[in-house]
């Protein structure tokens, strides 16, 4: 739609400024002038004033203009000079001649351009200088209504040069399929459509999104709650004023931003009228061919040096897998404030093919922005949930999508959306879209039950304790109940023949702001130093530590009764009660306390706690699947968690008092042309006297693969510590060096660094409460602590390996000489292989 819209535009440009329209009598010549040195001035801005007609005047400052009607006076300007108007004469042919005098900022302008180069650098200098004035960041807060509209095909499955298709390519030819803008086919597998309000306030900076309406139809959606919360407006935010743009998860530098002259080289091309406005046509191209850079043209406005329009794309040259090329078109208009807000952007990506001779995918992703309000910041209280839909964003009917449309649908998209529900219902279309949506959530649905088993993923594993182990688990889903949450498993081990077990109820108070209360009953085969406190969310990882040898094995029966509120400016508040037995199936045992009256040495406790957690992420969107929420990450501002656990003596049967804080920090940040950084930063203590599986355990790793949150060359069960500090931080160059290397460039390869460091001790008060023999004599085995030494380990790696494969090189720089829990000197250096699907 856009791009008929710039075609249009530019055939009415060329009629408009054709020789033909000479005929009707009017022409306007002349020569600019630099008002001291009389020179001639190049490249001037001359228009006719309240008009939409001008031209620009040539390397020796000459111009003329053919005109159908006369305006009472000629404006010129030029950057670096004052704009002079000057009176037109009502006669057929005039001769103006214009002399600018220099403004106050003129000796800076031609000292640099002194240099030599090409005009368009003062033209962007003048941009950059003034992008706070025109950036709707510098709003104090601003909303607009927003259509959105996503498209993706397969296409590319048919080509001249293969003179026999594979099955899929005869597959896909058999399917309904519409003609793309190339006159091949095309079969559409995803259209929807999203109309929203949003929302975003600068200081502090919050952001809100309500979905008012959408519809989704495509292969494998079945729901299209939180589809149509990916599709909304959210997700479409392309504000070439900041450095750079967020996009598939890359950092791309703008060409208005701070990183211009370093990573572009600019021309320029021309002068042309867009939207009323005289335009310097501004084309930009990477510096080297490989760096992830946009090439295209942007337009700028001549009198208030501002963005107008951007055209600007990045080929499979660049280091972004599966993508054969990524365009951005966008409009920009001025609002009353002065400030420019994009009105109408399309991005289209192009995918190329993953192996040769498949087929390929395109998306076009449309917005429109419409009725911008600024300057009228919402309470801090009204941004909270950052994402939410309406409940009946599902009952539209043509008539309202035609009134919210910024413009009517050509015909190939209004059978794109016709003929997608054909394509789905293909049997074998259908069977595929299911077997995907296995692979995304790990659940099967159960007939019409409403309840869903899974996740396949835990559903085997083979150990040393359990022998064979066999996990069935279930959840509920809406069409169950919209406020009742039921999920939970059954697993049974061939070996030690015991039954384990966990059921979770979690009931929905309120969405708006979300609240929950829930309880867990549980009884499970764990380890110690690999539990969820430290896995986190890594459930590849927790089902991997389910197979081989189980070191430290237990039983544990956990009782736990929760309550979760979402309050305002991004913090999320949980209070809990759990209750916990350890039943240790190695030799374990502890020495009671002191002031214990019954000294006698113990192997099994319980545990009964308070837990209070509280949770900041104010740049965190949530998206709600109806009873799901799914956390988006952050991308500008770091996630902190803060927790503190109280236990109880006597409550319970609870067997300690103590106390356990620990504070988390997780971000990224851009590093400028050498890449993102990210970093995960842990503190805490526990200043009370209890058996050591209750301290800090870091998690370590002694498998082949590469744990991002673990310490790949750390032992499980290595150190344990009741005052710690951790650290750790990855670099990601995106391939900074390798895209410079002729040889390997084609590769993509993308390098990348590691740095992991622990700090921590154990007060002398709990090394003490491990005894040399437990109750029958055995003897027990304890653990390492740290010294005045961290822990550190370093590596280095390369990513992108076939575009899944990553390969880690590691060195453990301190503790070297340790020995492992099992007697066997631990491992300096590894080399670690791990899989990652990026862009």
């Amino acid at each position: 739609m856009k791009q008929s819209l710039l075609t249009v535009m530019s055939l009415f440009l060329l009629v408009w400024f054709s020789p033909v329209r000479a005929q009707h009598g009017y022409t306007i010549s002349g020569r600019v002038t630099d008002a001291v040195s009389g020179a001639g001035i190049p490249f001037a801005s001359v228009a006719l004033k309240g008009k939409t007609t001008g031209t620009t005047s040539d390397a020796e400052g000459r111009y003329s203009l053919r005109l159908s009607e006369l305006s009472d006076s000629l404006v010129v300007l030029s950057l670096g000079y004052r704009t002079q108007s000057y009176a037109i004469q009502q006669q057929s042919a005039q001769t103006i001649d214009a002399q600018l005098t220099a403004a106050a900022t003129k000796l800076a302008e031609v000292r640099v351009y002194a240099k030599g180069g090409d005009p368009a650098y003062r033209v962007m200098r003048e941009v950059l200088r003034r992008r706070d004035q025109f950036n709707p960041a510098q709003l104090s807060a601003y909303q607009y209504d927003s259509y959105n509209k996503i498209e993706g095909y397969i296409n590319s499955f048919t080509r001249k040069n293969k003179k026999r298709p594979g099955l899929v390519g005869r597959f896909l030819g058999k399917l309904p399929a519409i003609t793309d803008e190339n006159g091949q086919p095309a079969v559409p597998v995803f259209i929807s459509e999203t109309f929203s309000t949003f929302y975003a306030r600068i200081n502090p900076e919050l952001v809100k999104e309500r979905i008012q309406k959408s519809r989704v139809a495509g292969v494998g959606v079945s729901d299209g709650g939180l589809i149509s919360q990916f599709t909304g407006a959210s997700f479409q935010q392309y504000n070439f004023y900041r450095n750079s743009l967020y996009i598939l998860r890359k950092d791309i530098p703008s060409p208005v931003g701070s990183q211009w002259e370093t990573v572009y080289t600019f021309r320029l091309k021309d002068t042309v009228v867009l939207n009323n406005a005289v335009c310097y046509e501004i084309e930009c191209t990477p510096k080297r061919n490989s760096d992830l850079a946009f090439t295209g043209t942007v337009w700028i406005d001549t009198l208030q040096m501002a963005l107008s329009q951007t055209d600007v794309r990045i080929d499979k040259r660049a280091n972004i897998n599966f993508v054969e090329e990524l365009h951005i078109e966008q409009s920009w208009e001025t609002l009353p404030s002065g400030i420019r807000f994009p009105t109408l952007t399309q991005v289209t990506i192009d995918t190329d093919q993953p192996v040769p001779n498949s087929p390929g995918a395109l998306l076009r992703f449309f917005s429109a922005s419409s009725n911008v309000i600024e300057n009228k910041p919402e309470e801090v209280a009204f941004y909270t949930p950052s994402l939410e839909i309406a409940d009946d964003f599902k009952e539209t009917d043509a008539t309202f999508w035609q009134q919210v449309r910024p413009s009517s649908l050509d015909p190939s998209e209004l059978r794109a959306m016709q003929v997608v529900d054909s394509v789905r219902n293909v049997p074998l279309v259908h069977f595929a879209g299911e077997v995907i949506k296995l692979g995304v959530l790990g659940y099967v649905p159960l007939g019409k039950s409403n309840i869903e088993l899974g996740p396949i993923l835990s559903s085997y594993a083979k150990n040393n304790i359990e022998g064979y182990r066999f996990r069935l688990g279930f959840r509920t889903n809406t069409g169950f109940s919209r406020k009742w949450q039921l999920n939970g498993y059954v697993a049974y081990g061939t070996l030690d023949r015991q039954l384990k077990y966990s059921a979770n109820v979690e009931y929905i108070i309120s969405r708006k702001p979300w609240t929950v209360v829930g309880i867990r009953h549980s009884y499970d085969l764990e380890r110690v130093g690999i539990s969820s406190d430290n896995i986190g969310n890594n459930s590849l990882f927790a089902a991997y530590s389910r197979f081989g040898n189980i070191s430290r094995p237990y039983f544990q029966e956990e009782n736990l009764l929760y309550f979760r509120r979402e309050m305002k400016g991004g913090v999320t508040q949980t209070v809990a009660l759990r209750n916990r037995s350890f039943e240790p199936l190695f030799a374990f045992a502890f020495q009671p306390q002191p002031n214990d009256r019954d000294q006698t040495i113990r192997s099994t406790y319980q545990t009964s706690e308070f837990i209070a957690e509280t949770r900041y992420a104010p740049d965190e969107v949530i998206l709600q699947n109806e009873n799901a929420r799914v956390s988006t990450g952050a991308t500008r501002k770091p996630i902190y968690t803060l927790r503190y656990a109280l236990g109880f003596r006597n409550l319970l049967d609870g067997d300690f008092a103590y106390h356990r804080i620990n504070l988390g920090i997780r971000h990224s940040f851009r590093v400028g042309v050498l890449g993102r950084t990210y970093y995960n930063v842990g503190l805490g203590i526990m200043p009370s006297t209890v058996p050591y599986p209750l301290l800090y355990m870091p998690l370590g790793n002694e498998s082949s693969f590469y744990v991002g949150n673990a310490y790949n060359l750390m032992n499980y069960f290595e150190f344990i510590c009741d005052r710690w500090a951790t650290l750790q931080l990855e670099h990601n160059f995106g391939g900074l060096l390798f895209n410079r290397l002729p040889l390997i460039r084609r590769l993509k390869w993308r390098e990348l660094v590691t740095a992991k460091v622990l700090v921590g001790s154990v007060s002398d008060s709990n090394l003490a409460m491990i005894p040399k023999t437990g109750t029958s004599g055995e003897a027990i085995e304890g653990f390492s602590s740290l010294n005045h030494t961290p822990y550190v380990e370093l590596g280095y790696g390369i990513n992108n390996i076939f575009k899944v494969l990553r390969v880690d090189a590691i060195h453990r720089v301190t503790y070297r000489d340790n020995v492992g829990r099992t007697g066997i000197p631990v491992t300096p250096f590894a080399i670690k292989l791990s899989g990652w699907l990026s862009f």
